[in-house]
Formats: C-alpha cells, sequence, structure tokens
C-alpha cells in the first residue's frame, strides 16, 4: 500500500512539474494560477488511465509505435484535460506539439529524479 502511495505520488508530482515547465517556457501554455493541482489531478488521472490502453493498442497493431506510447498518451491527455478544465489553454499547432514534448520530457526527467530525493529523506528519517 505504501509503495503504491508512494508511486501515486511520484506520478502526480511529475505531472506538475511537467506542467509547469510548458507553462514557464511556452508563451501559448498557460495554466490559471488557481488551477494548477486541479489540472494536474485531471492529467496524471487521464494519462494514468489512456497510457496501459495506448499501449496495448500499439502492441497489438502497430509495435513500431511503441517508443511513441509516452508522447501519444501526453497529447491526448493535455487535449482532454484542456476541454475538461478552463483552467489549462492551450493555442496554436507549434506550442500544442511543443508542449507535448516538454510535458512528456519534464514529467519523465521528474519521474526519474524524485524517487532518489523521497529514498533520501525516508533514510534521513530512520536514521534520526
Amino acid at each position: 500500500m505504501i509503495r503504491f502511495l508512494i508511486n501515486t505520488a511520484i506520478f502526480f508530482l511529475s505531472a506538475l512539474v511537467g506542467l509547469a515547465v510548458a507553462d514557464l517556457l511556452l508563451d501559448g501554455f498557460s495554466i490559471a494560477i488557481t488551477s494548477y493541482i486541479f489540472v494536474a489531478i485531471i492529467f496524471a488521472l487521464i494519462q494514468a488511465i489512456l497510457s496501459p490502453l495506448i499501449l496495448k493498442g500499439v502492441h497489438k497493431n502497430a509495435n513500431a509505435f511503441i517508443g511513441g506510447v509516452g508522447l501519444i498518451s501526453t497529447f491526448v491527455a493535455l487535449f482532454i484535460t484542456s476541454i475538461i478544465s478552463e483552467g489549462l489553454k492551450i493555442t496554436g499547432l507549434s506550442t500544442w506539439i511543443l508542449a507535448t514534448l516538454i510535458v512528456w520530457l519534464a514529467g519523465a526527467i521528474a519521474a526519474f529524479i524524485l524517487p532518489f530525493f523521497l529514498a533520501k529523506k525516508v533514510v534521513e528519517e530512520n536514521r534520526s
């Protein structure tokens, strides 16, 4: 149960980081300051649901695209989140493409780095 909660927190925080980086770097990408948590929750939930479904469909029908599943699920999750939440606005084709790349890359880097920080904190707490 603890592992599930930690993985969920890492997944949510990595989504939040990816969205924040895109918001900082792209003019046509904006998240209302009061909507950050809500947008991140919606985005993370949609991506968590879609990623396995997209992977299964790609694996069955188009193995060559397996590496792009993260990008595809990020784009679809951004699209659905922008429809559901009034707090997320993305304008322009180039912004959609760059936002997908930035949110995916920043989220992936955060998902890789965050466990090291959490593990370090747990080790330090257990020592004291």
